[in-house]
């Protein structure tokens, strides 16, 4: 069986390398001529780490991420700390892997730089896809035409599968911008940021910061309300004065952060209402084309590699009858993606109460839950990180089936 693979972000990445594992035949194609040093910052939860490390990451995922200590939920204005739940050596303890800040340039290159250089091509753009007679085919820009027996779309929020095949609605705007950036760690050091996982909580504006590299780079990402006609790209560029004019008021951190930023993006944030299934015969999407969420909830890219090693499983316990392997991953998968996707929608309005009153009764309620449960983790992180993808994979999961969801 030889399984096609649709893009070399981290989800096909981390797809292509757990194909490799199994033993199983593969192509990956990838648009972009090279994988270049830039990017964003990634929360790394421990029900996704766990798969890097059967992948064989584990040691570069040491080397390269950081640690945070907890996530600590401050107010906008004052900066006082309303709520911090449990992260370092407390999740590593109960769900048996570490939770990880990483830099998505760090990451896609141990994962692509572990791959048989053979079966990566790059500057291969796919502009149709089908499947005809028991196989399916990918065409390309250059005019090659690459055939398996199973393709799968892993070819992100603009995916070319997911819109050929799948028929999907239209983008839903959310009515808010995400700016972001990365600043080296020595121009932000006045500012004295402890290694944690930071969520600032401001009227119609949040701000999200953490540390990757190693602690070489701090990442930070500002969630607001703003002209939500711009594109769904995350190359298009932002000035200082302009971010900075939605912080007045707010507490020395954050704008210190982003004035020490040279470089800033944004984009105009979307998920997309779930699809109707994620298989068609032959051809599957995964990862941000299958289920696009946006960022409350920090889980696009674990989700993606929860979608990689559960597929490839999938495609390896069934080798003998690709359309079954198909539909059993999508079985597996697509309730705990969607739920996500909802529950990242949800969020969105509790990051950002304006009235007083609501932002009193909200935070009140962090500071009994901080109070009452200490360093313990929340039913939240629970239902997320006791996911494992092997138990899932065998349907042995029964016990993280049987945790309440939020």
């Amino acid at each position: 069986m030889k399984i096609v693979v649709v893009g070399a972000g981290i989800g096909g990445s981390a797809l292509a390398l757990s194909l490799q594992k199994a033993g199983l035949d593969y192509v990956l194609l990838e648009q972009a001529p090279a994988f270049e040093e830039v990017g964003a910052g990634l929360q790394l939860s421990p029900n996704g780490v766990r798969i890097l490390g059967w992948l064989g990451l584990g040691d570069d995922l040491a080397r390269f991420c950081t640690a945070p200590d907890s996530h600590k939920f401050n107010a906008w204005d004052s900066g006082e700390e309303v709520l911090r739940t449990a992260l370092g050596p407390t999740v590593e303890d109960l769900f048996g892997a570490p939770y990880y800040h990483a830099f998505r340039p760090d990451l896609l290159d141990a994962l692509t730089r572990s791959l048989d250089p053979t079966r990566l091509r790059l500057n291969t753009q796919v502009r149709a896809v089908g499947q005809l007679d028991g196989g399916v085919w990918a065409e390309c820009t250059d005019g090659q035409r690459v055939e398996g027996d199973v393709l799968i779309g892993a070819d992100g929020i603009h995916s070319v599968v997911r819109e050929q095949i799948f028929k999907p609605d239209p983008p839903r705007r959310s009515g808010y911008v995400c700016w972001r950036g990365v600043v080296d760690a020595d121009r932000v050091a006045h500012l004295r940021i402890p290694t944690s996982a930071y969520v600032v909580m401001g009227p119609r504006l949040s701000f999200v910061f953490y540390f990757v590299s190693g602690g070489r780079r701090l990442n930070w990402v500002a969630l607001g309300q703003a002209d939500d006609q711009m594109r769904e790209s995350w190359s298009q560029t932002a000035s200082t004065a302009d971010v900075l004019a939605s912080f007045d008021g707010w507490y020395d951190v954050p704008r210190g952060v982003i004035e020490a930023t040279e470089t800033m993006f944004v984009t105009a944030l979307h998920d997309r209402e779930p699809l109707a299934g994620w298989v068609d015969g032959r051809i599957a999407v995964m990862g941000d084309a299958a289920h696009a969420m946006l960022p409350y909830h920090a889980q696009g890219a674990v989700q993606s590699i929860e979608d990689a090693w559960v597929l490839a499983r999938s495609l390896e316990l069934k080798a003998d009858d690709p359309l079954a392997a198909l539909k059993h991953f999508e079985a597996l998968r697509y309730d705990r993606a969607n739920r996500i996707v909802q529950h990242s929608r949800n969020a969105e309005a509790w990051y950002h109460i304006e009235d007083p009153t609501e932002v009193a009764a909200r935070n009140a309620r962090f500071q009994r839950h901080d109070k009452g449960q200490g360093e313990n983790i929340t039913p939240q992180q629970a239902w997320l990180y006791s996911y494992d993808a092997e138990k899932a994979a065998l349907g042995t999961d029964d016990d993280w089936r049987a945790l309440p969801n939020w």
